[in-house]
């Protein structure tokens, strides 16, 4: 697996001598040999690479990586630059996005340029054997991926979380920094978009709040 570095790995290094971590440690060796796994070991903390905990002003959450050819890399809901397939749930994203702060439908999947401004985007899970959903799940990513959110809420400063779906939102009671605001929808899923995440202008009111407590809002357009 790819190092942790900068400021988030005096954040996070307590885990690593922690039984479940080594656990999981030995679990992904045993399965980036003998099985096809998503994301490329190397990009496994892409989130966290390109999105310093210092520098996080949003947190998305999603919840295990996509588990088809060449589309995790290591963001949730993103996927490669040069993927020219964009999956529904993203779609969905944009069309939200379109709905409620104008932004044009992009040609690209691809989210580096929201996580280079401070968006952190986070699956709970952060591997996944090829093809089958949720088949990491269980294995030790849940209590790793708390800790980094326990890491940001100790982050004293404005910090918008977009928690959609039940999954993302079981998180909620982790945050209780008062400078920090959540926002829960239903997920951008096709099978669950229409309930209630379309309209729920999630992407204005984090800019709005950001900006009501000084803070540059974020360019969501690709």
């Amino acid at each position: 697996m790819a190092q942790i570095t900068g400021d988030w790995l005096p954040a996070v290094r307590a885990e690593f001598a922690k039984p479940y971590y080594r656990e999981l440690y030995t679990f992904l060796q045993k399965e980036y040999r003998n099985v096809t796994v998503y994301p490329p070991a190397d990009q496994i903390f892409n989130a966290l690479h390109l999105t310093p905990l210092g520098k996080v002003k949003v947190v998305i959450l999603g919840q295990d990586p996509y588990h088809n050819v060449h589309q995790a890399h290591g963001l949730c809901f993103s996927v490669p630059e040069d993927q020219k397939e964009i999956p529904p749930s993203l779609i969905n994203i944009f069309r939200e996005l379109h709905d409620d702060v104008g932004c044009k439908m992009p040609q690209t999947g691809c989210l580096t340029k929201w996580a280079q401004q401070g968006v952190l985007l986070l699956n709970t899970v952060l591997t996944v054997r090829a093809h089958q959903a949720n088949s990491h799940r269980g294995h030790g990513w849940e209590q790793f991926t708390d800790a980094i959110i326990q890491a940001v809420e100790q982050q004293d400063r404005p910090i918008v979380y977009m928690l959609w779906g039940s999954p993302a939102q079981t998180k909620s009671v982790m945050v209780t920094n008062p400078r920090h605001l959540v926002l829960k929808a239903p997920h951008p899923s096709p099978l669950s978009a229409y309930r209630g995440f379309f309209g729920c202008r999630h992407f204005s009111q984090c800019n709005e709040f950001l900006q009501a407590h000084g803070e540059t809002p974020i360019d969501w357009q690709l």
